[in-house]
């Protein structure tokens, strides 16, 4: 089984939720390449259409398998091969209004749709019986715990300072971080640490050397921060966004607050409490949210569309 991945370039390489999506699926024996689109808007993106037909034709795969509605629009202007397209959220509920219109396009021209969650597929308005709900997966081989102190050595963070770790880059809108700064100056003393400009290793240290994640977003799709902060047993506070009140289910140390600052405050330092480890690498084992398990869920699609195709053959 050959799998073409296409995903945005943009910043020099795929996202890393893609690329490890992938190697999850080559570990299952499938064949894979990508595809990375270069530009920025509609146009953009469809000037990669030549370049995207060269590879199909050159590669010859059996799927090809987009990340997000514009690249799923450009995936299946080619009717080669069969598309299947993820919407991750950005496409659908927080981009303008043209590209939402384009990856509703996009959905109805795809052989099948995943959602990462199914607010996301309500949110679409997509009526069709040829989706599946699957979050992307996490690597929980490397998101693992790691002691808390001599994490906060190597980032020259103080022993017994409190750390708050807020979930995205404070410009980004969507991720309301005037909640989390409001909330947070209630509570003297207390560091937010903003994720952003830190290496995919220095994450991982980041999310253990933090006292929790804190989530206040408007809007998410299935945000992998907070499966990741689970899979470290560290603590979390969020508002109830996309799909994380499930996610957090029953984990002892993990909180879901009200949209004001005195709430999201208060679970903070119900947090600070927890002692220890959180039970959130159990929840995520229990929901299945590693990348193999998700890879297998994939697989089983694409399985499914080519026995169909060889059928109309």
């Amino acid at each position: 089984m050959r799998i073409l991945i296409v995903g945005s370039r943009n910043s020099g390489k795929l996202s890393p939720f893609v690329t490890e999506q992938m190697d999850a699926i080559r570990r299952a024996g499938c064949e894979v390449d990508s595809f990375g689109i270069m530009g920025t808007g509609m146009w953009g993106y469809l000037k990669n259409l030549p370049a995207l037909k060269r590879k199909i034709k050159d590669f010859n795969p059996d799927i090809v398998h987009a990340h997000y509605g514009l690249s799923g629009l450009l995936s299946v202007l080619q009717r080669k091969v069969p598309t299947i397209i993820t919407f991750h959220g950005s496409d659908i509920h927080w981009s303008g209004k043209i590209i939402r219109v384009l990856s509703r396009i996009a959905m109805k021209c795809a052989v099948h749709c995943i959602f990462v969650s199914e607010q996301l597929h309500q949110l679409s308005g997509y009526r069709g019986k040829n989706y599946s709900i699957i979050p992307c997966g996490i690597n929980m081989d490397f998101f693992v715990p790691l002691d808390k102190q001599q994490c906060r050595k190597e980032l020259g963070w103080t022993e017994n300072g409190k750390y708050v770790v807020f979930a995205g880059a404070f410009t980004n809108l969507r991720k309301n971080y005037a909640l989390a700064k409001e909330a947070i100056e209630l509570l003297p003393g207390v560091n937010l640490i903003e994720m952003k400009g830190w290496s995919r290793e220095q994450v991982v240290k980041v999310m253990n050397a933090g006292d929790c994640l804190l989530m206040t977003s408007f809007r998410e799709g299935s945000p992998m921060v907070v499966k990741e902060a689970m899979s470290c047993n560290r603590p979390v506070v969020s508002v109830d966004v996309a799909d994380v009140a499930n996610l957090i289910g029953d984990t002892h140390g993990c909180y879901i607050a009200a949209m004001n600052k005195e709430d999201v405050s208060a679970k903070i330092l119900k947090a600070f409490e927890h002692q220890g480890p959180t039970t959130g690498r159990d929840r995520m084992a229990k929901l299945g949210t590693s990348n193999d398990n998700v890879a297998k869920e994939l697989i089983s699609i694409y399985s499914k569309i080519i026995s169909m195709k060889k059928e109309l053959s």
